[in-house]
């Protein structure tokens, strides 16, 4: 059995690396040794994006009861655009709690009012599930920002006891705040990481992508994630994996958001254009990937959106493997857990 990384450590000294190949072979490697497991020409591609605090603590002002909202998508990463936005609503609580023992918020009707510290929201509508509506705060864009890096905090489940600070859910690349959960993936990535991929010949760059959440602890709402995410590939992104494609060198995703964004923006021969998107599509066994040759993630359970994404690139057999093996050695899961490095297996090849 895999068990939850419990310490907002990013890059704690242990972490380990389970590395696939084409073939579906399978090795063990310290994570600190991820730099032996690229090629010297292969492009790195992370997610810029800082995690926002998208957990707010309120009240239903109909019904006086306090209320858990956890903001999980918006229309776009401009930063104007931070009135609506999609969210999943609890009832009383917090992260101590399970997800999936979390109580329902009250009924939630359009024209509902959410008292949320120094924000106010209104419910525009709900979205098909007691939990999931549309919401609009009041005020402009800056009493919007204002607010929730007041009386935000980051989104939390309870594997991790301690309460997160801001900090520990920002990568060492973050840039602007579009990210509901961090795009985990990167905690690989520091200063000294970096540094060693320029000395190796490795390419680096980065996209911009607004991270989902990863649970709503209901499996019918869950069975609906990943939800619709804008991002930006810069024209320096798009430049870099051009010259990658042409001189048939591996695109390497450091997490599920940069693969969804890369597959999202590539036309049916490859091309990646710089610019914005929405990534609306689901990534499974059945996907055709036209960019990505290799995926570095987090340990995913089976049936998360993660862990089919996953299935893009290796079959099940493979992954089948690589829960034994993880298991067998004490790999820990979620955003504090190890990792793995998945190339995409030959048959899956274009």
């Amino acid at each position: 059995m895999i068990t939850a990384a419990d310490r907002p450590v990013q890059r704690p000294a242990r972490a380990k690396l389970l590395a696939v190949d084409a073939l579906g072979r399978i090795e063990h490697t310290p994570r600190s040794a991820l730099i032996d497991r690229l090629r010297a020409g292969d492009l790195v591609v992370a997610n810029d994006a800082a995690t926002l605090p998208a957990s707010l603590r309120g009240t239903h002002v109909a019904s006086g009861r306090p209320v858990e909202v956890r903001l999980a998508g918006r229309h776009s990463l401009s930063h104007d655009d931070v009135r609506e936005f999609r969210a999943i609503v609890f009832g009383d609580g917090d992260f101590h709690t399970r997800t999936e023992d979390r109580p329902a918020p009250p009924p939630l009707v359009r024209g509902d009012r959410l008292r949320l510290g120094p924000l106010a929201a209104t419910v525009l509508e709900t979205l098909g599930h007691p939990r999931l509506v549309s919401l609009a705060f009041d005020g402009t864009p800056d009493d919007v920002w204002a607010g929730l890096a007041r009386h935000g905090r980051p989104i939390q489940y309870t594997h991790v006891p301690e309460p997160l600070a801001l900090w520990d859910v920002w990568t060492a690349i973050a840039g602007p705040p579009v990210a509901f959960e961090p795009p985990s993936a990167g905690f690989v990535l520091d200063w000294r990481t970096l540094d060693a991929l320029r000395a190796h010949d490795i390419r680096f760059a980065t996209l911009t992508h607004s991270a989902g959440i990863s649970s709503t602890g209901d499996p019918a709402l869950d069975a609906r994630l990943p939800f619709d995410e804008p991002y930006h590939i810069p024209a320096t992104t798009a430049a870099a994996i051009a010259l990658a494609q042409r001189d048939g060198r591996r695109v390497v995703a450091v997490g599920t958001s940069v693969v969804r964004a890369l597959e999202h923006a590539a036309r049916t021969d490859g091309t990646v254009h710089e610019g914005d998107g929405v990534a609306d599509q689901r990534i499974g066994p059945a996907s055709r990937l036209r960019v990505v040759s290799a995926i570095i993630s987090g340990v995913h359970e089976p049936g998360t959106s993660h862990y089919e994404l996953l299935r893009a690139f290796t079959d099940d057999a493979t992954l089948a493997r690589t829960l034994e093996e993880m298991s067998a050695h004490n790999y820990r899961t979620h955003e504090f857990g190890d990792s793995v490095l998945i190339e995409r297996h030959s048959s899956s090849r274009n």
